[in-house]
């Protein structure tokens, strides 16, 4: 009695390897777009967090706004902390994301956006309507 020998083929073994290969490649793209939508979504939180800090400053302050920002950098009127910290990049060092401009009668506080969705040109609070907005922007409300 003649015994067959069981297995794949040579050609079973590399259609399954790049089935394989296609979904890890679908699954990677997916993840990496789900890390910068989640890295762009806690810097837009770090700004909105910046913009109260700043309106309640200038509330306690009678009419100013901080002037200071950075590393480190706590905002705070008298004994109370109206911002404990100036908030970090979610990507770490090497990316700039946060740029402040501080003046004790405005301020702009911007974020630099990897997907694009933000509400300014520019770092500089440039609400227009066209062009690509790769920033997210809050500034003065008074």
């Amino acid at each position: 009695m003649k015994t067959k020998n069981a297995g794949f083929t040579l050609f079973e073994l590399l259609v399954s390897i790049s089935i394989i290969a296609i979904l890890v490649a679908v699954a990677t793209a997916s993840f990496s777009s789900a890390q910068r939508k989640a890295r762009d979504a806690k810097r837009i939180q770090d700004i909105e967090a910046v913009r109260k800090a700043a309106e309640q400053y200038y509330m306690l302050s009678n009419a100013n706004y901080p002037t200071v920002s950075g590393v480190g950098v706590s905002w705070a009127v008298g004994s109370q902390t109206v911002l404990e910290s100036w908030p970090s990049d979610p990507k770490g060092v090497g990316y700039t994301a946060y740029v402040p401009t501080l003046t004790a009668s405005t301020y702009c506080v911007c974020a630099a956006l990897e997907s694009g969705n933000g509400n300014s040109t520019t770092s500089g609070c440039n609400f227009v309507a066209a062009g690509t907005k790769n920033w997210f922007c809050v500034r003065n409300q008074q």
